[in-house]
């Protein structure tokens, strides 16, 4: 399966903080905003990855990530000069895509929660056939896409900020495709603002009976850091968390480490290249933590 990361846009939400720096490296507590969507991919097992941005924002990020190898990974970047809606994304990255699933994720989602690995590991799957979206419960579910389903967990309406919501469960920027997905992108017709929405997406799985919504649930976050005030309770949702359970959320040494796309000794290394840091010393402690710890047990 392949990764996606869509950190397009111009962040315009975020001015005067992003006119010279993209959003996605913006700090949410202790590390750069994009390594939250980018570890969520990890988890899932996705090791081959695409970044989709401005060619603003393309270099910078470039020199945050590289091309991926000192975690295992394979990363690559695409980039988008105008902003075109989500689903646009499947078209510019559709080489990258070729015949086999993708991921999408948001670059400005952070997502924190109990058996989140499971959760992912068991739907990032190379024979999926349809959709899969995410729910989670909200207050005010008029303000985003809502979704609806039957007693088995399929898809039967989704709706944008509706009026009268048939239920409280928001799509979260996080989605999984067949192939079909690309051919679906390629066909749909530009909304009234101009762009190709990820909810006209969803709807043709949704009328031919192959999305699925899987909750999410209580205990979950879910954080969209898109405006200085979300951007703001993220980093402090992160901070709280990190500095009482002594872990990192989104540590993406760490991630590669416990996933297997790294050893042990790169890992040290990498922590040893940001040794100023507490983040450094966190990496180069989990290292010789987990040295002889096998994958599985981890």
């Amino acid at each position: 399966m392949r990764g996606i990361v869509l950190a397009g846009g111009h962040g315009t939400r975020l001015h005067p903080l992003t006119l010279s720096v993209s959003k996605q490296l913006l700090p949410v507590n202790d590390k750069p905003l994009i390594y939250y969507p980018l570890s969520v991919l990890m988890l899932a097992g996705i090791r081959d990855i695409t970044v989709i941005s401005t060619p603003t924002d393309l270099p910078q990020l470039r020199r945050l990530l590289g091309n991926g190898a000192h975690l295992g990974l394979n990363i690559d970047y695409v980039s988008q000069s105008h902003p075109g809606g989500l689903a646009e994304a499947f078209i510019l990255a559709s080489d990258q895509i070729g015949d086999g699933p993708v991921a999408l994720v948001l670059g400005d989602n952070v997502f924190h929660g109990h058996n989140f690995y499971e959760i992912l590991q068991s739907h990032a799957r190379d024979d999926i056939d349809g959709c899969v979206l995410f729910g989670y419960p909200v207050e005010d579910p008029h303000r985003y896409g809502v979704g609806e389903t039957d007693d088995e967990g399929r898809l039967v309406s989704l709706e944008e900020k509706p009026a009268n919501p048939r239920s409280n469960r928001a799509i979260v920027g996080l989605y999984f495709y067949d192939n079909d997905v690309v051919d679906i992108a390629k066909n749909l017709r530009p909304s009234p603002r101009g762009e190709l929405e990820i909810t006209d997406v969803n709807l043709e799985y949704v009328r031919r009976g192959k999305a699925r919504l899987v909750d999410l649930g209580r205990g979950f976050a879910w954080l969209d850091a898109g405006t200085p005030s979300s951007l703001l309770a993220a980093g402090q949702y992160v901070q709280v968390l990190e500095e009482r359970q002594g872990v990192r959320i989104a540590c993406v040494e760490e991630v590669a480490l416990r996933m297997g796309f790294i050893d042990s000794e790169t890992c040290y290394r990498l922590g040893a290249r940001q040794s100023s840091s507490a983040y450094g010393a966190y990496v180069r402690t989990i290292a010789q933590e987990l040295a002889d710890t096998p994958v599985s047990a981890r």
